[in-house]
């Protein structure tokens, strides 16, 4: 590579990105861009892609390995492409009961994850989170067994997990996220597991007016930079950058908690029926997540991580319930 051309790329910071143009994680983006050109100074451009437009978050993470793009925020759907052992923070349904323990587990493991994917090659500069999933469907339902007649929304790279839910009696349509709406326009899908959030700013409600309130698990995510680009950012640089991306994080997940109760209320005035199910059915919920977590140990999550996880949680709760 031309000294020229090795100068041009250090000039151009593209991030991609699911997140809708506009919403508080592409605003969020656009202040590490910022924060980013001003540092580097002189001829600086950043992009970032919103909506999905650079594709699925499969896609991202094979864009930025090849260049096309330099960081990108993503969920776990997305950072699992980079280093498996993430999905330990989304992939375990109903294990965590607030936010709190969500915060705990993930302060705890982030020196080792973050080493862990710099070693592939990633800078982690956020952590980030968008509400907990909860079930959208056309008809209402309350109990495990009211969804093995619906055919459900699954990423298109999550092979296990869809096999997990076929084990199970459950129906997985893997789809890109744009995709989902006209599927269940046309009954090719009947529940989308969603934030919130997500639902009502895809209109997913307007479609499959019934919500399930329980918190099945919370969306966790990152924004991450390529080594290469890191490394050929100066230190003053990586510092300001740093700097803005611990700040873009915390703003995330301080604002996108509030934003899941009000995406619920917009919904609710707009025809939003909200399931609540009752002790018996939680009951059942519980039962599931009990069948799911020996199948998820050692394929949708690594079994060391599993277990680190399950430990953290239970040091965390046996010093709350002092």
């Amino acid at each position: 590579m031309s000294a020229g051309a090795s100068h041009a790329a250090d000039k151009l910071l593209r991030l991609g990105t699911l997140a809708p143009k506009n919403s508080l994680y592409h605003r969020q983006l656009l202040e590490v861009g910022e924060a980013w050109r001003a540092a580097q100074g002189e001829g600086a451009k950043y992009v970032v892609f919103p909506d999905g437009s650079q594709g699925g978050e499969t896609e991202l993470a094979r864009r930025m390995r090849i260049g096309q793009l330099q960081g990108a925020l993503l969920s776990v759907v997305g950072l699992h492409e980079i280093e498996p052992s993430i999905s330990a923070l989304q992939a375990m349904p109903l294990l965590f009961k607030n936010w709190d323990e969500v915060d705990y587990v993930r302060e705890k493991m982030r020196p080792a994850m973050e080493k862990k994917f710099f070693d592939k090659g990633f800078v982690v500069l956020a952590w980030g989170d968008a509400g907990w999933v909860r079930f959208f469907s056309k008809e209402p339902a309350f109990r495990p067994d009211d969804y093995k007649k619906m055919k459900f929304f699954a990423w298109g790279g999550e092979a296990d997990q869809q096999e997990i839910m076929k084990s199970l009696g459950y129906t997985p349509v893997p789809l890109e996220t744009s995709d989902i709406l006209p599927s269940v326009q046309t009954g090719m899908i009947n529940v989308v597991p969603s934030t919130p959030y997500f639902a009502l700013a895809s209109q997913i409600y307007t479609m499959a007016p019934n919500m399930l309130e329980i918190n099945w698990a919370p969306i966790v995510g990152a924004l991450v930079v390529t080594k290469k680009a890191w490394d050929d950012m100066s230190p003053a640089t990586q510092e300001v950058v740093r700097a803005a991306g611990e700040k873009a994080g915390a703003q995330i997940r301080n604002k996108a908690r509030l934003e899941v109760e009000e995406a619920v209320e917009a919904m609710k005035k707009r025809g939003l029926t909200v399931n609540r199910p009752n002790a018996e059915q939680l009951r059942e919920w519980s039962e599931l997540a009990d069948k799911l977590y020996p199948r998820i140990r050692g394929t949708l999550v690594p079994a060391e991580t599993f277990d680190e996880v399950m430990r953290h949680l239970k040091t965390y709760r046996s010093s709350k319930a002092k």
